[in-house]
């Protein structure tokens, strides 16, 4: 059975859900979310496969790929991609599509830009027949500066992907108000559902004694504003007439612009680059986590920091003052040295019963909205939703015309 009915026979058969998860870089937040919907989903009985780009990610995303693949169903492709627009999409949206064929999934849920792309191209052709297209941007398009003509190419691409999408699955309601505010689809079936953490991250991490005072875990790239806390390192030391470390955990393309930076500064001995590891280990090695962001859309290592109760300076852009909630008054501007400058030197001035006081609370608040049970059920209850609404508009338009009598 093939084309419309085989797609509503199969729809109807039970509660197995045949899943194929889009994305181009195994890195940071986005991976840790698409790892954590497949392993959940896998739980649950679930076929799922996922596409990747092959030459991000290093050995630990192919380690991570090896562990997974004999629970994945529908099997890891990975193909070259371009964080960009290249040529070569072309060719793998065309690989793309005779995957979706072989496989039949039922839902093909693209995430990031460009995932995003190599998800819903295909469905522009499709007839508004096959697998529902789920979409969750987790920033990517988005962060680029309004009215720059790369903006504007990246929202009118999102605008017309927008006819061939089914559910759009907003991780913050940020990231929702962007796409309102700036791409023409006035027909988005959408649901906002907040990346959510695993119970044992609540455990509290306590600092090695030999820890740095300021830490950060990320990707080393231009929007997540290093720059600015290696200039704000200098500053406080200046301010408080005595040295400090900081930890620049991570890797980015960035990394060496950063190194030079430190390096011009004189504080190339106090700020050190150890390079990649996972968000908890790093935690121990540094006492206060410094977020400085210039862009974000719900990033995780915020939820990790608090659920682990590490004391925080975070900037207020995308959706983390959806994560502090009614703790938001704490966060900083962005791109501001003399702003993330005093709030470093606010910070140190607190008693160490303040600062634990402080995660402790943004702690109990993260808990009580971020759980990965929550995001895990809300995502397949919006497939299920999404393949429901398709069905009814397929049926409805399968229907014969009524004759006059």
């Amino acid at each position: 059975m093939s084309g419309t009915a085989g797609w509503i026979a199969d729809n109807n058969a039970g509660d197995c859900l045949k899943i194929i998860h889009v994305f181009r870089a195994p890195l940071g937040g986005l991976f840790r979310h698409v790892l954590d919907l497949t392993r959940a989903q896998c739980a649950a009985g679930h076929q799922v496969g996922i596409v990747a780009d092959a030459n991000t990610g290093g050995e630990r995303a192919d380690t991570i790929f090896r562990e997974l693949e004999p629970h994945l169903a529908l099997g890891v492709t990975r193909m070259p991609m371009h964080r960009n627009p290249h040529p070569s999409d072309a060719l793998n949206i065309m690989r793309m599509q005779k995957l979706f064929s072989e496989k039949q999934p039922h839902v093909v849920h693209g995430h990031g830009s460009k995932g995003g792309v190599y998800a819903r191209t295909p469905a522009l052709f499709a007839n508004g027949l096959g697998a529902v297209r789920a979409y969750t941007p987790h920033g990517g398009s988005f962060n680029y500066r309004p009215n720059t003509a790369l903006h504007s190419l990246y929202m009118a691409t999102e605008s017309l992907l927008a006819r061939s999408t089914d559910i759009f699955l907003f991780e913050s309601a940020f990231i929702q108000s962007c796409f309102v505010k700036y791409v023409y689809a006035p027909n988005a079936y959408a649901r906002v559902i907040p990346n959510g953490i695993s119970p044992a991250e609540f455990i509290p991490v306590v600092a090695d004694d030999d820890a740095a005072d300021f830490l950060y875990v990320g990707e080393l790239r231009q929007a997540k504003g290093i720059d600015t806390l290696i200039d704000a390192h200098g500053l406080f030391e200046q301010r408080s007439g005595r040295s400090v470390r900081s930890l620049l955990v991570g890797t980015g393309p960035d990394k060496e612009k950063l190194e030079a930076r430190a390096n011009k500064l004189g504080l190339g001995s106090r700020i050190s680059f150890p390079g990649g590891m996972p968000a908890r280990e790093a935690f121990r090695r540094g006492r206060t986590l410094i977020v400085p962001s210039r862009a974000e859309s719900l990033p995780y290592i915020v939820l990790e920091a608090a659920a682990a109760n590490i004391p925080m300076i975070s900037t207020s852009v995308g959706g983390i003052p959806e994560i502090y909630g009614p703790y938001s008054d704490r966060l900083i501007a962005c791109n501001d040295v003399e702003a993330l400058t005093n709030a470093m030197v606010a910070h140190e001035a607190q008693t160490a019963a303040a600062r634990a006081r402080e995660a402790a609370e943004l702690s109990d608040y993260v808990a009580s909205r971020f759980t990965i049970s929550h995001m895990v059920e809300a995502v397949i209850g919006g497939y299920r939703d999404a393949m429901a609404r398709k069905l009814s508009k397929t049926s409805t338009r399968s229907q014969p015309a009524a004759v006059a009598s």
